[in-house]
């Protein structure tokens, strides 16, 4: 019997045209496929082969207990197949890799990742900005609005830090947040929010950190959402008309196409 193993692919953050060429190659190998929930199902077209069995965990929502994912990752991995975990974004940005890297090295199945593009990134392109403007900033910061206990992280300390806010998960705490970091930063500092970054159903907005709270709940975003703080937004190009809502153009049939003839060319 052959070995199995586990692959931690990145799935981006949507559009099949950003994935990478590896993460197509290894759809092509794969036995099973562990399919996250804000991973874009049309995925499994690139798997053939596979048995895909969605594993959804989303905020506030009903979810896989993460216990069940990683023993049938193992499970099947003994079985001498191909198992790929796929996960939306990057797999090492706040998809609980760790705990799964730990319990598939704790059973002795070998594990591989192959990264993508996160959403900040994918937000940043979409509101067409840089992260890391160096006449606003000093870097970017990725911090998840709540820790695994479910306290807020320290965002006086990261107000402080001069760089850019790329705030995941952070939309459900939207008004906490913004009056903590109102603490720290002036009102006008720019804001924005993008919804599916880098998908079809993109929404974006720009605002000030005064007004994010209330100007994403009059827009009715929803999960999932990046927030970002810091004056690099005040570059992005919806800036100049804030606070404004725009939408991505729907791609998503022009970039299945793309993918399968990149992959085709590639083979």
């Amino acid at each position: 019997m052959k070995n199995g193993k586990v692959t931690l692919l990145s799935a981006g953050p949507g559009a099949l045209d950003l994935l990478t060429l590896r993460a197509a190659r290894v759809l092509g190998e794969a036995d099973v496929l562990l399919v996250d929930d804000l991973a874009n199902p049309e995925i499994a077209t690139l798997a053939p082969q596979a048995r895909v069995i969605a594993v959804g965990k989303r905020g506030g929502c009903r979810s896989t207990p993460q216990a069940f994912i990683e023993r049938l990752m193992c499970r099947f991995a003994r079985r001498g197949v191909h198992v790929v975990r796929v996960k939306g974004g990057d797999a090492l940005m706040f998809g609980r890799a760790g705990e799964e890297i730990s319990a598939l090295r704790r059973a002795g199945v070998p594990v591989e990742i192959v990264n993508g593009v996160s959403s900040a990134f994918a937000a940043a392109a979409g509101l067409g900005m840089s992260l890391t403007h160096r006449e606003h900033c000093a870097g970017v910061t990725f911090v998840t609005a709540h820790r695994q206990d479910g306290s807020a992280p320290n965002w006086a300390a990261l107000a402080a830090t001069g760089t850019t806010l790329a705030i995941y998960m952070g939309l459900h705490r939207v008004e906490e947040l913004s009056e903590t970091l109102l603490t720290h930063l002036d009102a006008a500092t720019p804001a924005g929010a993008v919804q599916w970054a880098g998908s079809p159903q993109e929404r974006r907005m720009v605002t000030s950190l005064g007004r994010l709270a209330a100007d994403v709940r009059a827009a009715g975003f929803a999960s999932p959402t990046v927030l970002l703080v810091g004056g690099a937004v005040g570059e992005a190009a919806l800036a100049a008309v804030a606070p404004s809502v725009a939408t991505g153009a729907d791609h998503g049939d022009v970039a299945a196409h793309a993918v399968h003839d990149v992959i085709a060319r590639a083979a």
